[in-house]
């Protein structure tokens, strides 16, 4: 008689959904914890006591604690890890050649627990303090291929402004750290320190014979300094009650024995100084906000653009600060302005040619031909910029083209239009 077999189990159903039994899960190997010694290549010393680790701990994991124990956690270096093997008593192979090749230590480079302890040749347990030999590898810094020269060093705060001279031979830079730099570019290192501010230099400005440097600075004072020997010309000059924004150096086309020197400032104060002297001839006040920047333009005898915080930019005349213009269109803070000139006005008589004036005449001939030059097909144009997100182009003198000998502007049209004057284009 055939003996039945009993009918299969059903299957639990829950919620309407067979119910599949889970399969056990495979046990997780733990990684044995193993007292670990490190050791320097070098000189055999140990470089700190030993720690207990797991001995599946990366590679980068021991860079690190090597790292903090010898205090470069800052600034890591790379190391090759190694544990030697104990020298045999004879050799395990009767081929010499063979014994000679064995090798004597095991590298680390994935984990102990990889490298060591599960390798063939290991003779090391779990209850060994294991010596791990560290070698510090060399660091290759490489900076990427770009048009960069040089990068110069040595202000210890940010660099808050930078100039380069007429030549183009030298160029200074202001720091929160007090100083202005002089930087020689033919050389590409530092040429001198100029120390005297006390608080921030914000602003320098070469004279453009390349004989005088000014600086600004946040504690209001306004500083000329002698670039070939890097000294101070005299004390500060003084006058300003808050910081200085921008300075302004008189065209050695108009001035070329004792230019000029314009001062802005956040009191709201333009201030022209006899650079000789070190004294202040007169002060503009007409603005009602902070004056944050100032240039001196090439037209006629000169004139002074200023710009403030208080949407009006002013134009006056160098000789004696009369007001010509007041003009109103911004919208908000004028924080930049610029001239079509300034280039020519900046770099007096250095042109590409490197020839140098050898008298005051020749330098003021030489610095009226560049000007006459630029401005014999255009007239000196100012653009200005403000918070309102615009810039506004002026033709305040349209018809002037150059300047005659004795410093009158060739100007036959008023820049006047109905009454007003008006920007020319606004971008």
């Amino acid at each position: 008689m055939a003996t039945l077999l009993p009918p299969p189990k059903r299957v639990k159903l829950t919620h309407g959904t067979a119910q599949i039994p889970e399969k056990p899960a495979e046990p997780v190997e733990v990684a044995p914890t193993i007292v670990v010694q490190f050791v320097n290549e070098d000189d055999g010393q140990p470089l700190g006591p030993a720690v207990s680790l797991p001995a599946d701990l990366a590679r980068e994991g021991l860079e690190g604690l090597v790292n903090n124990l010898k205090g470069s956690a800052d600034d890591p270096v790379p190391f090759a890890f190694h544990v030697p093997l104990p020298s045999p008593a004879q050799p395990q192979s009767t081929d010499e050649q063979s014994a000679k090749l064995a090798p004597t230590r095991l590298a680390v480079t994935t984990n102990i627990l990889a490298d060591v302890l599960k390798n063939p040749l290991n003779t090391y347990t779990t209850e060994d303090v294991l010596a791990i030999h560290c070698t510090p590898q060399s660091i290759f810094r490489v900076r990427p291929a770009t048009r960069c020269s040089s990068t110069l060093t040595g202000h210890s705060s940010p660099i808050l402004c930078a100039s380069f001279s007429p030549t183009g031979r030298l160029m200074a830079t202001g720091s929160g750290d007090m100083t202005c730099r002089l930087w020689n570019l033919d050389s590409e290192t530092p040429w001198a320190t100029l120390a005297g501010h006390k608080g921030w230099v914000l602003c320098v400005e070469w004279e453009a014979r390349e004989r005088v440097l000014a600086t600004g600075g946040h504690d209001g004072h306004v500083r000329l300094w002698d670039p070939v020997k890097g000294v101070a010309i005299g004390d500060a000059m003084k006058g300003h009650t808050k910081w200085i924004t921008s300075l302004a150096w008189e065209p050695i086309h108009i001035n070329p024995k004792n230019p000029r020197l314009a001062s802005s400032s956040k009191d709201g104060t333009v201030r022209v100084w006899d650079a000789t002297n070190r004294r202040m001839e007169y002060a503009l006040s007409g603005h009602t906000a902070a004056v944050n920047v100032v240039r001196w333009g090439g037209v006629g005898n000169g004139v002074l653009y200023t710009a403030g915080s208080d949407r009006v930019i002013r134009v006056w005349d160098a000789d004696g600060g009369k007001l010509l213009y007041a003009l109103k269109d911004h919208a908000h803070w004028v924080t930049t302005l610029a001239l079509s000139t300034d280039f020519v006005l900046r770099t007096g008589p250095f042109d590409h040619t490197g020839k140098k004036p050898s008298s005051d005449e020749e330098a003021q001939a030489m610095a009226l031909a560049r000007y006459n030059e630029i401005t014999k097909s255009h007239p000196e144009v100012l653009i200005s910029g403000s918070d309102d997100h615009t810039l506004f182009l002026w033709n305040l003198f349209p018809s002037t083209r150059g300047t005659t000998t004795d410093g009158s502007s060739m100007t036959n049209e008023s820049a006047k239009v109905n009454g007003k004057v008006k920007p020319v284009a606004r971008l």
